[in-house]
């Protein structure tokens, strides 16, 4: 029997830094081998960096298990790609499905939306703009949007550690934004889901307080 909190390993990202910043904050941590040994997981966590298709691995399997755990009102969150696969799906892997629990779809930054032309057969073009560094690298501030549990005892403006060229949009799940050119969702919050776009482990005492107020959800 496994319990403690889940942190899912599905080859999209280094566990190690998760792992040790998790450790760092007295957390029990575990790595299922099998979508059966989430059973009696407290908690459950989705790390990833890269491609949005790495979601791919997260089969029906253990998507099932996921979503029954999470039916039981057992915490998740979600880290930089695995936030993004909370939502519905993602631009960058059209044909993937996200898990669903958060509406919307991720989408590239740096793009130009133009108006329609004769030429197209939908209201929005896109291309890319110049002027937008991609991938956004490097820390960035927060503004926080409203009060949610995930953020208790972070302040206005922090900093953390951004490592991304896609990102979820703002809604009403969105609980502090950045900008890159244009706002995106940095933290979310529904419930006892919840995600960060960044990478708290890589992002000093205000990433690790994240990670306890998770910690505070699973308790």
């Amino acid at each position: 029997m496994n319990t403690g909190i889940a942190l899912i390993d599905y080859k999209a990202g280094n566990l190690t830094s998760v792992k040790k910043a998790l450790a760092t904050i007295g957390a029990d941590v575990f790595v299922p081998a099998t979508p059966g040994e989430l059973a009696d997981a407290q908690g459950i966590i989705v790390p990833g960096v890269g491609h949005f298709g790495a979601t791919r691995a997260l089969d029906a399997a253990w998507t099932a298990a996921i979503l029954g755990r999470v039916g039981e009102g057992r915490p998740l969150f979600g880290i930089c790609l695995g936030m993004q696969w909370l939502f519905e799906g993602s631009d960058e892997a059209p044909d993937a499905p996200g898990l669903g629990l958060l509406a919307g779809r991720c989408y590239k930054l740096g793009q130009v939306r133009l108006k329609a032309d004769a030429t197209m057969t939908s209201g929005v073009r896109l291309q890319p703009d110049p002027s937008i560094k991609i991938p956004h690298v490097g820390w960035n501030s927060l503004t926080l949007t409203r009060e949610a549990s995930i953020v208790e005892g972070v302040p206005q403006g922090s900093q953390v550690y951004f490592t991304h060229s896609y990102v979820a949009p703002v809604t009403d799940d969105t609980v502090a934004v950045a900008e890159h050119g244009e706002p995106f969702a940095a933290i979310v919050q529904h419930g006892q889901i919840a995600g960060v776009q960044f990478h708290p482990e890589k992002s000093g005492d205000v990433g690790l307080r994240i990670l306890r107020n998770f910690l505070d959800l699973v308790r």
